[in-house]
């Protein structure tokens, strides 16, 4: 969960814990993705803070968005 005395700041935080979910399965590719605002209320951050969180996850190409219907996982590219 978020720690709100470490120096990592707060969407990173959030950016790490939805990383690892979208790594470990919990989120296949093509699920939606919570919400900014349903995050927010489950890891204790500010919406524009997870906003911030989920357009990191949009730029590291993990994730895309449907304008209207929100964030989805992003196929998994071979190497």
């Amino acid at each position: 969960m978020i720690d709100p005395t470490s120096e990592v700041p707060r969407w990173r935080q959030a950016h790490a814990i939805i990383v690892e979910r979208i790594r470990a399965g919990e989120y296949p590719p093509g699920t939606r993705i919570p919400s900014a605002v349903a995050l927010s209320e489950e890891l204790g951050i500010s919406t524009p803070t997870a906003q911030k969180a989920l357009r990191q996850l949009r730029e590291d190409g993990l994730t895309y968005t449907v304008p209207g219907f929100g964030s989805y996982v992003a196929e998994r590219r071979q190497a």
